[in-house]
């Protein structure tokens, strides 16, 4: 039996340099969406906050500038909370994709590997049907529990996107009955 090729090496480098890419691309994206979110809600802020520095300038008394103030507060808060909910959806595509390309690439490794022992079983030598057996199961065992962690991942990810929306849910509740 032998070892890989040198065109499986080159097609495997290949493919691994062309995940790298994509995997690189994702990430960058990622960056650049949140940077272009960040730089927009600066100037946002920087507007907003010449304005109510305006409007305080222009108060004529105390009154004038508390009701200023006031007025500043709760869409601050309204705009935290759509700040935090856009980063989280730019954190959940960019993970969404990451995730896709690492399961991916597992999924042609381990199609790789359940080739390879099919071949070593195949051509195994007589009373080795126990480190077959063996090789087979470690690649089932390891396959699982890849399905399980990424299963606990979706988890863990679906529980965390549910608790930013509840707590964005509760921050506008008490915002909306802090008005009224």
């Amino acid at each position: 039996m032998s070892a890989f090729t040198s065109d499986q090496f080159a097609a495997l480098h290949k493919t691994n340099l062309a995940n790298l890419a994509m995997m690189s691309k994702s990430t960058i994206d990622g960056f650049q969406k949140l940077t272009q979110l960040n730089l927009e809600t600066a100037r946002t802020a920087l507007t907003e906050g010449q304005e109510s520095l305006k409007a305080v300038l222009a108060g004529k008394d105390l009154r004038d500038v508390l009701a200023v103030q006031s007025s500043v507060a709760q869409p601050a808060a309204e705009k935290a909370i759509t700040y935090a909910r856009q980063v989280c959806e730019i954190a959940t595509q960019a993970q969404a994709e990451l995730a896709r390309a690492v399961e991916e690439q597992y999924e042609q490794n381990h199609r790789n590997l359940q080739a390879f022992v099919d071949t070593f079983v195949k051509n195994a030598p007589a009373g080795s049907e126990a480190i077959s057996a063996l090789l087979q199961s470690t690649v089932d065992a390891a396959g699982n529990t890849y399905r399980s962690a990424q299963a606990i991942s979706k988890q863990m990810t679906d529980v965390a996107r549910n608790n930013l929306a509840a707590g964005a849910s509760a921050a506008a509740t008490r915002g909306a009955s802090g008005k009224a």
